[in-house]
């Protein structure tokens, strides 16, 4: 499917200073599938586990955390400014009466203390919506690799992430598993796509690590150049998940390969996805390998994209959740009819009229989901013709 980006439009303010420009669609999909989770330290939580939980350290209670939940969101899809926030945040912590949180002794800790909520919400939301940008399968099909750019501005610039600068490594490198800035607290690296043109043969640099304790005792394995807890590339982990499935359920025998796409489908990680969790593509149902035929197609998993849902949900704001995830159930029993190049399936399931397309690509490499709706006439258009099975 085409892909949509514009990531030289979309920057945000790293000294977390002044406003953020509007963020992408990925940052705030990607903050907004968080749960909240309460937590004494900052480190009960660590690496991808942020990916799934929004905390803020020594928040415990449910009405505190929805509130500083809503005032990140909306910094986050309005670019407010941290003044903005630091008004917000002194407003929700007296409504909440939130006492002898650390820092709220001096205007100093609470201006840190809000910077640091702020900033870091704001600076991993970002990296986990380019990180997705930059994994599309579009963008890598041209720019393979990614550049570490170390920001300049800084005024104590770490050595290591300046040694950093300039290196050119492939997308699926395991250095950017936990190279991927933010490196640590304050950190404004960043990461661009290029092409392999730019690559000089450089190898992943071995700088060592160091070992850190944690509040609950437990010791932890750390590269230098990177604060503790910082080890990882926000909202890798969601889309990994999915790109192995992708990758392994097509060579699978297909009778395997469709349980484990509807257990997947059947999951949260789908219910996600559907409402916005990342970008990218999710593996919706398989083709039987005589279905497989028909449609000629080379590959049995039948993908959608993130793109195809958000129009699906503008025209067709009827159609739920629970209908994308009968779609197997349609491809599996419906009626066939060839449009073009499209693929209509027809379904009529609790009395209702159901209407799917699938299409493949050009080159028959993959399967696209592309369309569901109640079909009000019931009947397939003049010009289609009936697939026989």
């Amino acid at each position: 499917m085409p892909l949509k980006l514009s990531p030289t439009q979309v920057a945000f303010n790293a000294r977390g200073d002044g406003s953020f420009n509007q963020p992408f669609v990925e940052q705030l999909a990607f903050f907004r599938q968080k749960l909240n989770l309460p937590t004494e330290h900052y480190d009960d939580i660590l690496g991808a586990a942020h990916d799934r939980a929004f905390v803020v350290a020594g928040a415990m209670k449910a009405d505190l955390l929805s509130d500083l939940r809503q005032s990140v969101d909306k910094a986050i899809a309005e670019g407010k400014s941290i003044q903005w926030f630091r008004a917000n945040f002194k407003d929700l912590v007296k409504k909440n009466g939130w006492e002898g949180y650390t820092g709220s002794e001096t205007k100093a800790g609470r201006d840190w203390r809000t910077r640091v909520i702020y900033r870091t919400n704001m600076a991993s939301s970002y990296a986990a919506g380019r990180w997705q940008q930059l994994n599309h399968p579009d963008l890598l099909a041209s720019r393979p690799y990614l550049k570490y750019i170390h920001n300049d501005t800084v005024s104590h610039p770490r050595p290591l992430h300046v040694s950093w600068s300039g290196l050119v490594l492939k997308a699926d490198d395991p250095f950017w598993h936990s190279h991927f800035p933010p490196n640590g607290w304050g950190c404004r690296c960043r990461v661009t796509a290029v092409r392999a043109s730019e690559y000089n043969g450089a190898n992943a640099p071995d700088d060592g690590v160091f070992r850190h304790e944690d509040s609950q005792g437990v010791t932890h394995t750390v590269p230098e150049g990177i604060d503790f807890g910082w080890d990882y590339a926000p909202g890798r982990s969601n889309a990994e998940l999915i790109r192995q499935v992708i990758a392994k359920q097509d060579k699978a025998d297909w009778h395997l390969a469709r349980d484990n796409v509807s257990a997947l489908v059947g999951s949260e990680v789908f219910g996600r996805f559907f409402n916005g969790s990342h970008a990218g593509e999710f593996p919706l149902a398989v083709l039987s390998p005589k279905d497989k035929a028909l449609l000629g197609a080379d590959t049995q998993t039948v993908l959608i994209s993130r793109e195809s849902i958000a129009e699906h949900l503008v025209k067709h704001p009827e159609i739920t959740l629970d209908d994308y995830r009968a779609v197997q159930e349609m491809i599996d029993k419906g009626a066939l009819y060839k449009q073009g190049d499209t693929r209509l399936i027809y379904i009529i399931r609790e009395g209702v009229t159901y209407r799917a397309a699938l299409k493949r690509t050009g080159d028959g490499s993959k399967n696209y989901f592309l369309s569901l709706f109640k079909n009000e006439r019931g009947k397939p258009p003049a010009n289609a013709i009936e697939i026989k099975r």
